[in-house]
């Protein structure tokens, strides 16, 4: 990967900010409201649609997260930047 990224890099990475903001959110709703099985569903939902943005990002643009989180293609990836928090 080189430094100049696609416009597509970034429209990807605002979407899993923008997923991880809903689940913070939900986790912090949840946390008091334990027994509401529509944002239960809601959190579930979006959890999924993380993982899936996640691994699809991976596989076109390298590793999110460190330490086994995150898998690595050949050449090792972590040494190509900008990291995803640089951005």
């Amino acid at each position: 990967m080189n430094t100049k990224l696609d416009e597509q890099y970034y429209h990807k990475l605002e979407e899993l900010q923008q997923l991880d903001f809903g689940l913070v959110e939900l986790t912090l709703y949840l946390d008091t409201h334990p027994n509401d099985m529509q944002a239960l569903q809601q959190f579930n939902q979006l959890a999924q649609q993380r993982k899936q943005c996640a691994y699809h990002f991976e596989m076109h643009y390298g590793p999110l997260l460190q330490y086994g989180h995150s898998f690595s293609k050949y050449p090792w990836q972590w040494v190509e930047t900008p990291w995803p928090w640089q951005v």
